[in-house]
């Protein structure tokens, strides 16, 4: 080799190490993300009986019957139609859209929906896709189709007076998200019930008080992928909920990523929350076992939107819509 020959070896290698120091990165980056997609799912989780013995002893003898109406997508989606028992005369009928919380259905709102109907409001209670008789469980097509529903409904089963969205836990987040968007004029009050905001909100318990197992890794990973377009993988589990295996066939277990991201607000609430312009409240329990019930006046006034907080004392998180004190509570904010 002559000396020139050996002076142009020399000055490539360090041309040869850009490339290759580029491609290792991009290889080890490749091989984590397929990691965090393959293994960084939910883990096994507890019952946490809180959740599910307030049910036991729920009179469902008049549960009405499970209705239908068609989505955009063509899908057939469940909901439940209660009252108004007694309505108020001269007035114009208000009807209450009731969402459910994370892996129920509308017969979970049962005893709340009655409640409502008894102060004179229509009651139409939801089956959110994904949950009940409402799709595959556990699955949405994309982000941000749960709010699709919700306006194919009112198209589909339309009302000439004013309206209210009124949803529980995670349900009350998919309200904040509403309340917050282009579609806010859809409803003239929202009413959130010790609702899910965000697990780095300061209202967020850890892990939900043990409702929830996350699948931190794949959520990361899913993430990153979907800000490239690439959704693939989005039927993946992403969250597991804290049930006992003998009701697994009546509520939804896990979530895919599409669904844990669609049922809730944004990823910034908080610009969920400075949006949101029509009437808005808040009620929770005080004994709330999953949510820091006294922390949600503080986090909507440092948003930007100060609301009215109920906070029914001696209720946790389900007593909120089984308790009589509670859902009397619920009724009245509906009016205030």
């Amino acid at each position: 080799m002559t000396q020139t020959t050996r002076r142009a070896a020399r000055r490539s290698l360090p041309m040869q190490r850009l490339i290759v120091i580029p491609a290792c990165l991009l290889l080890a980056l490749s091989a984590g993300l397929a990691a965090a997609i393959a293994w960084g799912g939910p883990g096994d989780i507890a019952p946490l009986a809180s959740i599910s013995s307030p049910f036991e002893n729920v009179d469902y003898s008049q549960l009405p019957r499970a209705q239908e109406y068609t989505a955009r997508d063509g899908t057939a989606l469940a909901w439940r139609a209660y009252g108004p028992e007694h309505p108020v005369a001269g007035s114009a009928l208000r009807r209450v859209l009731l969402v459910h919380g994370s892996s129920a259905h509308a017969q979970s709102m049962h005893v709340l929906a009655q409640a409502l109907a008894a102060e004179g409001y229509a009651v139409a209670a939801l089956d959110m896709r994904g949950h009940g008789a409402s799709g595959p469980r556990g699955q949405a097509a994309y982000v941000g189709q749960l709010e699709d529903d919700v306006e194919d409904f009112l198209r589909a089963v339309p009302h000439s007076g004013p309206q209210t969205l009124m949803g529980f836990s995670s349900g009350g987040g998919l309200v904040l998200r509403l309340a917050g968007s282009a579609r806010q004029e859809l409803f003239e009050r929202y009413v959130l019930l010790a609702p899910y905001v965000d697990p780095s909100a300061p209202t967020s318990r850890p892990d939900s008080g043990g409702w929830t197992s996350v699948g931190l890794p794949r959520i990361l990973a899913l993430t990153l992928l979907n800000g490239a377009g690439i959704t693939r993988w989005n039927h993946l589990p992403v969250l597991r909920f804290a049930l006992e295996p003998a009701i697994h066939h009546l509520l939804t277990p896990s979530y895919s990523y599409t669904l844990a991201m669609s049922f809730g607000p944004h990823r910034d609430y908080q610009s969920d929350i400075r949006n949101a312009r029509g009437k808005l409240c808040i009620v929770a329990g005080q004994d709330d076992e999953l949510m820091y019930a006294e922390r949600y006046a503080a986090l909507f006034a440092e948003a930007g939107k100060p609301v009215p907080v109920t906070l029914v004392p001696g209720v946790q998180h389900m007593g909120l819509t089984l308790d009589a004190v509670a859902v009397r509570a619920v009724a009245r904010a509906c009016k205030e």
